[in-house]
């Protein structure tokens, strides 16, 4: 009998030698107005090792911070140069593709976990799982998913920062990812991983929202709750302007 409770306990017991994350991050909500110019996002947290014994610089530690926003549904168009005019060409769109991407690391992810790994938990941009709805020949796809990365990297909404996550004797970490202007709003997710020797030890998530305020939020909820009114209204104030520029420029 007391042979089998230790066998019905063992994986308990297994799963409380493993060591635990504790994250959390400075803002839970982020507010958009009009004067936004982006935010600094401050992830930190402690890890809590079975008995209170740290790995040491034997079995070193890594710690990976990835921050998404909502995914969404994007075209991707490929612009081509014919008589001296540029055209789209070769299109191709995605069910399902993160908002925003932003991944922190204590090393370069490619020195912490090799390529499965990466693709497994989304670790880095080349990693990243994107849903093309086109059934396109392999080379091209993998051109148009190079495209969507490299407009999302050069809109800030997409990057990388190795060596951003600052681990604090081997218990306490903390990292900074910037929020750009052009974010867009949604539920967000950041997720902390605690890596050894190419492993994932621990992993926990925190939430955070991004939304609007102010005017802009009332013009979001306006076209979201009232479509068909916002657009008379956007309608009539465009008549309006038109009518006063007009009216102005009549008189000089």
């Amino acid at each position: 009998m007391r042979r089998g409770a230790l066998l019905l306990a063992a994986p308990l017991l297994l799963g409380a030698a493993k060591p635990v994350l504790v994250p959390d991050v400075s803002q839970r909500e982020i507010e958009i107005a009009y004067s936004f110019t982006g935010a600094r996002l401050l992830l930190f947290g402690a890890i809590l090792y079975p008995r209170g014994r740290t790995p040491g610089e034997e079995a070193r530690t890594d710690v990976v911070v990835v921050v998404k926003g909502p995914a969404q549904s994007i075209m991707v168009r490929e612009k081509e140069k014919i008589a001296g005019i540029w055209i789209n060409a070769e299109r191709t769109r995605y069910r399902s593709a993160p908002s925003f991407y932003a991944i922190a690391s204590s090393r370069p992810i490619e020195r912490i976990v090799d390529e499965r790994t990466r693709a497994i938990y989304e670790l880095g941009l080349s990693s990243l799982q994107l849903s093309p709805a086109s059934g396109a020949v392999a080379a091209e796809q993998a051109r148009f998913d190079r495209g969507l990365v490299d407009l999302k990297r050069r809109s800030g909404l997409y990057y990388e920062d190795p060596g951003a996550v600052e681990i604090t004797d081997d218990v306490l970490y903390r990292a900074a990812v910037t929020i750009p202007a052009r974010v867009p709003v949604g539920r967000f997710t950041a997720e902390t991983f605690l890596i050894q020797d190419g492993r994932v030890l621990a992993a926990a998530t925190r939430e955070i929202t991004i939304r609007k305020s102010g005017f802009e939020r009332f013009v979001a909820r306006s076209a979201e709750r009232a479509s068909f009114a916002y657009g008379l209204a956007a309608v009539a104030l465009s008549v309006a302007f038109g009518w006063a520029a007009g009216a102005v420029a009549r008189r000089l």
